[in-house]
């Protein structure tokens, strides 16, 4: 019998893990939950976990699906270690306490592979923990909490999910197929009741869930009372727990948003700023496909989303709408990247306005799907043939996919130039709370324009005092022209194989992307809240990151008492990124790869003495990795 010790009733953030086979609803719950918490001012950080497999056989390790979400105020990152855990069935208990380590010959709580804490609320399924639930799972006893070698300190509470779910719903017409898939509710109003959230607004959620599918409803509604019911009435022997998160000071309306949703909408708003109709050509490919279905819907918005036959074919067709005067998206990941990279050398010969969204991914080849990674970053900058520069920039949260996405739509339109915005599977299927902006409140964007003095002289070859090529486009009388992707002549815009000319062209295309340093911020340091001068890393140690590793490396600098420098322009980079490095004596460059940033860095400054933590395992980073990483180099 496991000790049941009380739980602090009031805690600034928590982490809770839903985990269970790829049937059972974990996505959907803890979005359900994530919002919900979401709606009640708390901050979230999320970290939906997918299995690669399509679907794997149900009931085993392969086949568990899981969804964290660190929520209260604060929040950085979905947490390295749970607090509550929900596990659906005895494979998902052994996943989401031990993670892919699993099988490892001496993974229990007391190494570095238990993804819980010692005071652990653990809450599983009794109705699946059956000779054969835990034969698929690979337990070799008929006790998997003693397997597992769970501390006596963890809260288990064991639940008999499948037969209170069944009872709840004996008086509706389903088979009992249906009734299994409702589980996930009975789970989620067991987990409102535990936080004490408002079943009403749970309810508000669930029909606005449903809204299409009416049926389903009444019964799931019914499903998720009862789980609340079942601790409030049954007065179980664990404590309720009350999140001390204060509402965000900010005013205005707030939403909880995944990455990919919040891309979208933030290259609508730019072609709204813009004045332009929004063009995505684009193929589906895990885990960008959601851009181009929220787009798809998106026809009231003036939005034209073509699914292409293929990555190659999507790229080329935004192209012809940046032609033709549109804002032209393409969307991807890191395969149809390689795939559109000789498209993108004809957008950059050509001079014309298209944004890339790279959703990065484990690779290469088909790799690991459903994984999160930043090995894309050496491809955007390098990966075409001839001198060809392109805009790189990186959102760093699934929140500012909206921002980054929106700033990449700006600087494509007003500097006649391909961005690539690099996001990944993390940000992208993860949520955070946004505050929804208005249109007003976003930067302006001036598309760049040909002045009305060249009608009748235009030709594709004249610029601006910055370089940058003048845009007109078919149907603009006056100003007719032909574009093409082989060398032009510098003043003339015909074709030209001069020697001198090439260089020319080549060298005023570097110079038009390296004068947008002047148009983007400057590197700004993120200072430690509790700056201790008297620490041995207080004001010498600089951790760097890009993209989406900033909530990491933030909550691992505070713990180390460091600075820390997140880039999100990275080509170029901002104006100041040499006196800012050059001014400590420590640099680290923490990045989901095996050292692209570094190397770039590296290239870019190469007085500078850098040390890199590379982690390359499909998941986030854990942020007690990166400081134990961090003080063994400083000691």
């Amino acid at each position: 019998m496991h000790q049941i010790l009380k739980i602090i009733p009031v805690v600034k953030q928590i982490v809770v893990r839903f985990c269970g086979d790829s049937g059972d609803g974990m996505q959907l719950t803890g979005n359900l939950f994530s919002s919900l918490s979401a709606i009640l001012g708390h901050e979230i950080s999320t970290l939906p976990d997918f299995p690669a497999e399509i679907r794997a056989p149900q009931g085993t390790l392969g086949g568990v699906s899981g969804f964290q979400v660190e929520l209260g105020s604060e929040v950085y990152t979905p947490g390295d270690k749970a607090d509550v855990i929900v596990a659906m069935n005895a494979a998902a208990l052994k996943v989401c306490t031990l993670g892919s380590h699993f099988n490892h010959p001496q993974a229990h709580y007391d190494d570095q592979f238990a993804l819980y804490h010692r005071h652990a609320i653990v809450i599983v399924d009794t109705d699946s923990l059956s000779d054969k639930d835990l034969e698929k799972a690979q337990y070799h006893t008929d006790n998997p909490f003693m397997e597992l070698e769970i501390p006596e300190s963890v809260q288990i509470v064991p639940v008999a999910l499948t037969t209170l779910t069944k009872e709840a719903l004996k008086d509706f017409d389903m088979d009992n197929k249906s009734m299994l898939k409702s589980r996930n509710m009975f789970a989620l109003g067991l987990v409102c009741w535990l936080f004490d959230e408002p079943m009403d607004e749970a309810i508000h959620l669930l029909e606005d869930k449903f809204k299409k599918k009416p049926t389903l409803i009444a019964p799931n509604t019914k499903v998720m009372v009862d789980g609340y019911n079942y601790g409030q009435n049954l007065a179980l022997s664990i404590h309720q727990i009350h999140i001390d998160g204060q509402p965000n000071e900010a005013h205005g309306t707030y939403t909880s948003i995944a990455g990919n949703k919040a891309t979208a909408w933030g290259l609508i708003a730019a072609a709204e700023k813009a004045g332009k109709r929004l063009f995505l050509g684009s193929y589906p490919i895990t885990p960008a496909t959601d851009i181009l279905h929220e787009l798809a819907g998106r026809k009231d918005m003036n939005v034209m989303a073509v699914q292409a036959e293929d990555e190659i074919a999507g790229v080329c067709t935004a192209i012809g709408a940046a032609f033709a005067g549109d804002l032209a998206c393409t969307s991807t990941s890191g395969p149809g990247l390689s795939l559109k990279s000789e498209a993108i050398g004809l957008a950059v010969m050509a001079e014309l306005p298209l944004v890339v969204i790279d959703v990065q991914r484990g690779g290469p080849s088909t790799g690991l799907p459903t994984k999160t990674e930043q090995t894309d970053l050496l491809q955007a900058l390098y990966g075409r043939n001839g001198e060809c520069p392109a805009v790189v920039i990186a959102a760093s949260s699934s929140a500012n996919c909206f921002d980054y996405a929106y700033e990449a739509c700006r600087l494509a339109l007003e500097n006649m130039t391909p961005v690539i915005l690099l996001t990944d599977t993390y940000l992208a299927n993860g949520t955070a709370l946004w505050r929804i902006p208005q249109l007003a409140e976003l930067p302006a964007i001036h598309p760049q324009s040909v002045p009305e003095e060249l009608k009748g002289k235009y030709n594709p070859a004249l610029r601006d005092e910055r370089g940058v090529r003048y845009w007109a486009f078919p149907g603009m009388a006056g100003y007719e022209h032909r574009n093409i992707g082989l060398e032009r002549d510098a003043q003339r815009g015909t074709i030209s194989t001069n020697p001198e000319n090439h260089e020319q062209m080549v060298r005023a295309r570097q110079a038009k992307i390296a004068q947008i340093a002047n148009q983007i911020p400057e590197l700004k340091v993120i200072k430690s809240p509790e700056t201790n001068e008297n620490s041995p890393m207080s004001n010498t140690t600089l951790l760097v990151g890009w993209g989406s590793t900033e909530g990491h490396l933030h909550a691992a600098a505070n713990e180390l008492n460091c600075d820390l420098a997140q880039f999100n322009y990275i080509n170029p980079l901002p104006r100041n990124t040499r006196e800012v490095l050059s001014k400590y004596k420590r640099i680290v460059v923490c990045e989901l790869n095996t050292g692209q940033f570094a190397a770039y860095l590296r290239s870019q400054l190469p007085e500078l003495r850098i040390e890199q933590y590379n982690e390359i395992q499909g998941q986030p980073f854990a942020v007690e990795r990166i400081v134990k990483f961090v003080k063994s180099i400083v000691d």
